[in-house]
């Protein structure tokens, strides 16, 4: 596939997770996703509604981070959190496994979280997107998990949170492709800041890349 700025730009989760995020840092997200027509916003939760706004008359998602970015959240929480987003207007979730129930090998854990996760979001016409935080994990881990989202299907299976110990690489996400081969879509997310990192994320096989640079990004890409 030929790259052009526009169907580059809708690979974008355009991206402000900050603690520190206030209306004019929103605001200005929403204004430059407007102006590269990106795919989604990826925010916290509080400001769903206020994007909501922000973005009327666009077909740019907005995309709530549940259980940002720890996962250490029960199940409970995290589908009380996923229902409030979607209430509020979530087009998206993505949100973290519980990475310590994964490094425990306990698998049923995850797979019953998840199967309630994707659940919910089916009933609501809600794209998922489950983030294992790879930095955390090992190779077998990470294929395992990828193993599990080939039975549950959630939409897509992304690589970090961007704030963790790492972010994407671009052999974790050839892992995550081989491994569900074509059944669930692969998000890049972590430390994608220039146009050489998104190119090699994209030829491995991300059909999402989750960043914050994308304005810079999309420059980078035009110069090129």
């Amino acid at each position: 596939m030929t790259l052009t700025k526009q169907s580059l730009a809708k690979y974008f989760d355009h991206t402000f997770l900050k603690a520190y995020a206030t209306e004019d840092d929103l605001r200005k997200l929403c204004n430059e996703a407007k102006e590269m027509n990106t795919a989604m916003v990826a925010i916290n939760p509080e400001w769903i509604t206020f994007c909501k706004k922000e973005l009327a008359g666009t077909d740019i998602h907005v995309g709530a981070a549940i259980s940002f970015p720890l996962g250490q959240t029960s199940r409970k929480s995290k589908l009380d959190e996923c229902q409030n987003a979607i209430d509020d207007g979530a087009d998206e979730i993505d949100y973290v496994i519980n990475i310590g129930r994964a490094k425990m090998h306990d698998w049923t854990y995850i797979q019953e979280e998840m199967e309630a996760m994707v659940q919910l979001c089916r009933t609501h016409n809600v794209l998922i997107k489950v983030i294992f935080e790879n930095c955390y994990l090992e190779k077998a881990e990470i294929k395992k998990l990828a193993e599990i989202a080939t039975i549950v299907k959630p939409d897509y299976i992304k690589t970090s949170t961007g704030f963790g110990s790492g972010g994407a690489t671009v052999e974790d996400v050839a892992l995550m492709v081989k491994t569900v081969h074509g059944t669930v879509k692969v998000k890049a997310a972590g430390g994608i800041r220039s146009w050489e990192t998104c190119k090699a994320m994209i030829e491995a096989g991300a059909s999402r890349i989750g960043t914050s640079s994308s304005v810079k990004i999309l420059k980078e890409f035009e110069e090129a």
